[in-house]
């Protein structure tokens, strides 16, 4: 079907004719601030506390626009007879923002996470060389550096927050005083002493118990095991029980 002749030009002016009548909505700039995404790629910041000088971003940036320079320091062992060591400190660490193409990829190749993406985007320059922008400057911008969001309800704990959380535990549970325990000699004295029968009153069970005698303690009762019994008779001597073999017995007197 072969469309009717001046149906485009109809279909522009009616939305013409609808523009006309809404109310502008031109944000006037630079009075009034853009609402920009959380991940607007504005300037790069840095966190120069993580950065191991691994030169991993300046290899990896197709623009050749980081630079950065430093220098080794030796570390005392940190035990006697220890192993010195060895770490690269950071001199310079500089982005040449007139030939960034904002791809992002020292970013993402960072192992230690000191790259960040900033949402300010106002840094323009009179002068070109006035946009390569020293590590003091790339640490500001971190200050502009928005919060990562927040994780879903269902999605894991990361593993570095997780191994914090251990770590920090860990310590707290060396630093904490240890629990009052009592000693060995209570305990043992504790298990020796013992325990009142049920149905004793505490008078029967506080009065004093007799004296036992020691073992090396002779009594009349109980003489000492290397002194021999007085009322035993020797084997030399009659008992007064039984007559001497020369004496007859009562019952031998009659018969004779």
């Amino acid at each position: 079907m072969a469309p009717i002749p001046g149906s485009g030009l109809a279909k522009g002016l009616a939305v013409t004719l609808r523009t006309m009548t809404k109310k502008s909505v031109t944000a006037q700039y630079p009075d009034t601030q853009p609402d920009l995404p959380p991940r607007t790629r504005g300037v790069i910041g840095l966190f120069e506390e993580n950065c191991t000088v691994c030169m991993l971003c300046a290899r990896e940036c197709p623009d050749w626009c980081i630079y950065i320079d430093s220098h080794k320091e030796t570390i005392p062992a940190a035990t006697p007879g220890g192993r010195e060591r060895s770490r690269n400190v950071l001199d310079r660490f500089a982005i040449d923002f007139s030939l960034c193409m904002y791809c992002g990829i020292c970013i993402e190749v960072c192992p230690f996470d000191a790259l960040f993406w900033s949402p300010e985007f106002e840094y323009a320059e009179t002068d070109i060389r006035d946009l390569t922008h020293e590590r003091d400057k790339l640490r500001e911008w971190m200050w502009t550096v928005p919060a990562p969001p927040a994780l879903d309800p269902g999605a894991e704990e990361p593993k570095e927050l997780a191994t914090a959380r251990k770590t920090a535990d860990k310590l707290a549970a060396q630093q904490a005083p240890p629990a009052t325990e009592p000693h060995a000699d209570e305990q043992a004295r504790a298990a020796e002493q013992p325990t009142r029968p049920q149905g004793a009153s505490k008078q029967q069970t506080d009065q004093p118990r007799p004296e036992q005698p020691r073992p090396d303690q002779a009594t009349p009762d109980h003489p000492r095991p290397d002194q021999p019994r007085t009322d035993q008779p020797r084997p030399d001597q009659p008992r007064p029980d039984h007559p001497k073999p020369d004496q007859p017995t009562p019952g031998q007197e009659g018969r004779e």
